[in-house]
Protein backbone atom coordinates (compact mmCIF):
# COMPACT_ATOMS: atom_id res chain seq x y z
CA UNK A 1 0.00 0.00 0.00
CA UNK A 2 1.63 3.52 -0.92
CA UNK A 3 0.38 6.61 1.47
CA UNK A 4 0.78 10.23 1.10
CA UNK A 5 1.57 12.84 3.82
CA UNK A 6 1.99 16.28 4.13
CA UNK A 7 3.95 19.11 6.77
CA UNK A 8 4.99 16.37 9.53
CA UNK A 9 6.62 19.90 10.60
CA UNK A 10 8.39 17.98 13.29
CA UNK A 11 5.91 16.20 14.78
CA UNK A 12 7.35 12.74 15.25
CA UNK A 13 4.37 11.33 18.05
CA UNK A 14 1.77 11.80 15.76
CA UNK A 15 3.56 10.34 12.36
CA UNK A 16 4.32 7.28 14.52
CA UNK A 17 0.78 6.63 15.56
CA UNK A 18 -0.05 7.35 12.20
CA UNK A 19 1.65 4.74 10.66
CA UNK A 20 0.81 2.40 13.96
CA UNK A 21 -2.62 2.99 13.08
CA UNK A 22 -2.01 1.77 9.28
CA UNK A 23 -0.04 -1.15 10.53
CA UNK A 24 2.67 0.24 8.27
CA UNK A 25 5.49 -2.36 7.37
CA UNK A 26 8.41 -1.10 5.55
CA UNK A 27 8.31 -4.50 3.59
CA UNK A 28 5.64 -4.41 2.45
CA UNK A 29 4.33 -0.41 2.22
CA UNK A 30 5.96 3.11 0.84
CA UNK A 31 5.25 6.29 2.51
CA UNK A 32 5.27 8.85 0.23
CA UNK A 33 6.33 12.79 2.07
CA UNK A 34 5.32 15.63 0.67
CA UNK A 35 7.85 18.07 2.38
CA UNK A 36 8.06 20.30 5.88
CA UNK A 37 8.72 17.61 7.88
CA UNK A 38 10.76 19.36 10.28
CA UNK A 39 10.12 22.77 12.19
CA UNK A 40 7.04 23.81 13.68
CA UNK A 41 6.42 21.14 15.78
CA UNK A 42 8.40 19.82 18.82
CA UNK A 43 10.57 16.95 17.67
CA UNK A 44 12.09 17.55 14.17
CA UNK A 45 14.96 15.57 15.23
CA UNK A 46 12.94 12.33 16.35
CA UNK A 47 11.20 12.70 12.99
CA UNK A 48 14.38 12.56 10.89
CA UNK A 49 15.01 9.58 12.74
CA UNK A 50 11.75 8.29 12.49
CA UNK A 51 11.93 8.80 8.55
CA UNK A 52 15.58 7.64 8.29
CA UNK A 53 14.52 4.74 9.76
CA UNK A 54 11.99 3.49 7.08
CA UNK A 55 14.89 3.01 4.66
CA UNK A 56 13.79 2.79 1.05
CA UNK A 57 9.97 2.28 1.84
CA UNK A 58 10.18 6.40 2.31
CA UNK A 59 10.49 8.75 -0.64
CA UNK A 60 10.21 12.66 0.66
CA UNK A 61 10.52 15.77 -1.40
CA UNK A 62 11.36 19.01 0.60
CA UNK A 63 9.86 22.14 1.03
CA UNK A 64 10.06 25.61 2.16
CA UNK A 65 11.02 24.31 5.98
CA UNK A 66 13.26 22.00 5.22
CA UNK A 67 15.51 24.42 2.84
CA UNK A 68 15.51 26.91 5.74
CA UNK A 69 17.12 23.94 7.65
CA UNK A 70 20.07 23.91 5.59
CA UNK A 71 20.48 27.57 4.88
CA UNK A 72 20.47 27.75 8.87
CA UNK A 73 23.17 25.10 9.37
CA UNK A 74 24.64 26.45 6.75
CA UNK A 75 25.28 29.95 8.77
CA UNK A 76 23.59 31.96 5.46
CA UNK A 77 20.19 31.96 7.22
CA UNK A 78 19.19 33.15 10.62
CA UNK A 79 17.02 31.18 12.89
CA UNK A 80 13.61 32.53 13.44
CA UNK A 81 12.05 33.29 16.55
CA UNK A 82 9.53 30.54 16.02
CA UNK A 83 12.33 27.94 14.94
CA UNK A 84 12.10 24.05 16.83
CA UNK A 85 15.59 23.01 14.57
CA UNK A 86 18.25 23.80 17.74
CA UNK A 87 17.98 19.66 18.34
CA UNK A 88 18.95 19.07 14.82
CA UNK A 89 21.39 21.20 14.61
CA UNK A 90 23.11 20.85 17.55
CA UNK A 91 22.93 17.06 17.68
CA UNK A 92 26.36 15.50 17.14
CA UNK A 93 25.59 13.65 13.99
CA UNK A 94 23.83 16.39 12.57
CA UNK A 95 25.69 16.36 9.17
CA UNK A 96 24.18 12.71 8.82
CA UNK A 97 20.26 14.36 8.92
CA UNK A 98 21.22 17.14 6.16
CA UNK A 99 23.34 15.02 4.61
CA UNK A 100 19.90 12.35 4.31
CA UNK A 101 18.02 15.74 3.33
CA UNK A 102 20.25 16.70 0.69
CA UNK A 103 19.18 13.36 -1.20
CA UNK A 104 15.80 13.56 -0.82
CA UNK A 105 14.02 15.22 -4.14
CA UNK A 106 12.03 18.62 -5.24
CA UNK A 107 9.46 15.87 -7.27
CA UNK A 108 8.75 12.78 -7.99
CA UNK A 109 6.53 10.97 -10.02
CA UNK A 110 5.16 7.68 -9.18
CA UNK A 111 1.95 5.76 -9.78
CA UNK A 112 0.11 8.43 -11.63
CA UNK A 113 1.02 11.12 -9.21
CA UNK A 114 3.09 14.03 -9.58
CA UNK A 115 3.92 14.93 -5.95
CA UNK A 116 5.67 18.28 -4.66
CA UNK A 117 5.49 20.14 -1.92
CA UNK A 118 3.62 23.82 -2.88
CA UNK A 119 2.62 23.02 -6.36
CA UNK A 120 3.29 24.10 -10.31
CA UNK A 121 2.89 26.78 -12.86
CA UNK A 122 0.61 26.44 -15.04
CA UNK A 123 3.10 26.69 -17.93
CA UNK A 124 4.81 23.72 -16.47
CA UNK A 125 4.13 19.97 -17.85
CA UNK A 126 4.73 17.11 -16.16
CA UNK A 127 8.46 16.34 -18.00
CA UNK A 128 9.05 20.00 -17.43
CA UNK A 129 8.34 20.09 -13.79
CA UNK A 130 10.44 16.92 -13.23
CA UNK A 131 13.15 18.40 -15.74
CA UNK A 132 13.48 21.45 -13.60
CA UNK A 133 13.43 19.40 -10.00
CA UNK A 134 16.21 17.13 -11.36
CA UNK A 135 18.11 20.78 -11.78
CA UNK A 136 17.70 21.74 -8.50
CA UNK A 137 18.55 18.56 -6.90
CA UNK A 138 22.04 18.47 -8.54
CA UNK A 139 23.00 21.83 -7.32
CA UNK A 140 21.25 20.39 -3.53
CA UNK A 141 23.79 17.79 -3.93
CA UNK A 142 26.76 19.28 -5.12
CA UNK A 143 29.44 21.72 -3.97
CA UNK A 144 27.65 24.87 -4.86
CA UNK A 145 24.60 24.74 -2.37
CA UNK A 146 26.25 26.83 -0.10
CA UNK A 147 26.36 29.81 -2.72
CA UNK A 148 22.93 29.11 -3.80
CA UNK A 149 21.14 29.19 -0.45
CA UNK A 150 22.82 32.89 0.16
CA UNK A 151 20.23 33.43 -3.20
CA UNK A 152 17.42 31.92 -2.60
CA UNK A 153 15.33 34.43 -0.50
CA UNK A 154 14.54 36.66 -3.46
CA UNK A 155 11.01 36.91 -4.90
CA UNK A 156 12.02 37.81 -8.31
CA UNK A 157 11.76 36.30 -11.28
CA UNK A 158 8.11 35.78 -10.27
CA UNK A 159 7.19 35.03 -14.21
CA UNK A 160 8.41 31.45 -15.90
CA UNK A 161 10.49 32.72 -19.36
CA UNK A 162 11.97 29.09 -20.55
CA UNK A 163 15.17 31.18 -21.36
CA UNK A 164 15.80 31.99 -17.99
CA UNK A 165 19.27 30.15 -16.80
CA UNK A 166 21.38 30.10 -13.67
CA UNK A 167 20.24 31.06 -10.25
CA UNK A 168 17.18 32.69 -11.43
CA UNK A 169 15.97 30.05 -13.50
CA UNK A 170 16.68 27.63 -10.22
CA UNK A 171 15.47 30.26 -7.83
CA UNK A 172 12.06 30.21 -9.65
CA UNK A 173 11.88 26.39 -9.84
CA UNK A 174 12.42 26.38 -5.56
CA UNK A 175 9.97 29.12 -5.24
CA UNK A 176 7.23 27.15 -7.27
CA UNK A 177 8.13 23.85 -6.08
CA UNK A 178 8.16 25.06 -1.87
CA UNK A 179 6.01 28.25 -1.62
CA UNK A 180 3.39 28.58 -4.66
CA UNK A 181 0.26 29.72 -3.69
CA UNK A 182 -1.64 31.65 -6.04
CA UNK A 183 -1.32 32.85 -9.41
CA UNK A 184 -1.95 36.77 -10.96
CA UNK A 185 -4.13 36.29 -13.85
CA UNK A 186 -0.89 36.60 -16.57
CA UNK A 187 0.89 33.80 -14.56
CA UNK A 188 2.63 35.33 -12.40
CA UNK A 189 3.56 34.05 -8.59
CA UNK A 190 1.63 35.81 -5.76
CA UNK A 191 3.35 35.25 -2.73
CA UNK A 192 1.36 38.39 -0.77
CA UNK A 193 -1.05 36.08 0.96
CA UNK A 194 -0.58 32.85 3.05
CA UNK A 195 -4.34 32.66 3.29
CA UNK A 196 -6.29 29.55 2.04
CA UNK A 197 -7.40 29.02 -1.05
CA UNK A 198 -10.89 31.04 -1.00
CA UNK A 199 -9.37 33.60 0.61
CA UNK A 200 -6.54 34.57 -1.57
CA UNK A 201 -5.94 38.20 -3.29
CA UNK A 202 -7.86 40.38 -5.53
CA UNK A 203 -7.46 38.49 -8.57
CA UNK A 204 -5.25 35.56 -7.86
CA UNK A 205 -6.81 32.22 -8.05
CA UNK A 206 -4.85 29.03 -6.45
CA UNK A 207 -2.08 27.72 -8.77
CA UNK A 208 -4.21 24.71 -9.26
CA UNK A 209 -7.60 26.61 -10.71
CA UNK A 210 -5.23 28.92 -13.13
CA UNK A 211 -6.72 28.30 -16.66
CA UNK A 212 -5.17 26.11 -19.32
CA UNK A 213 -2.61 24.67 -16.70
CA UNK A 214 -0.55 21.76 -18.56
CA UNK A 215 -0.66 19.77 -16.01
CA UNK A 216 -4.82 19.78 -15.89
CA UNK A 217 -4.52 15.97 -16.53
CA UNK A 218 -2.08 14.87 -14.46
CA UNK A 219 -2.74 13.97 -10.41
CA UNK A 220 -0.94 16.22 -8.81
CA UNK A 221 -0.64 15.47 -4.49
CA UNK A 222 1.25 18.32 -2.53
CA UNK A 223 0.65 19.86 0.72
CA UNK A 224 2.29 23.30 1.79
CA UNK A 225 -1.42 24.90 2.34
Amino acid sequence: MNYLIGDIQGCSQPLHYLLQTLNFSPSRDHLFVLGDFVNRGPDSLGTLILLQSLGASVTCVLGNHDWHLLATAEGVRPAHRHDTLAQVLHTPNWITHLNWIKQQHMAVLAHDWLMVHAGVVPQWDTTMTLKLAAELEDVLRGPDLRDFLRVIYNDQPDLWNPHLTGTERLRFTLNVLTRIRFIEPQGRLNFSSKESASAGPAGCVPWFEAPDRLTERQNIAFGHW
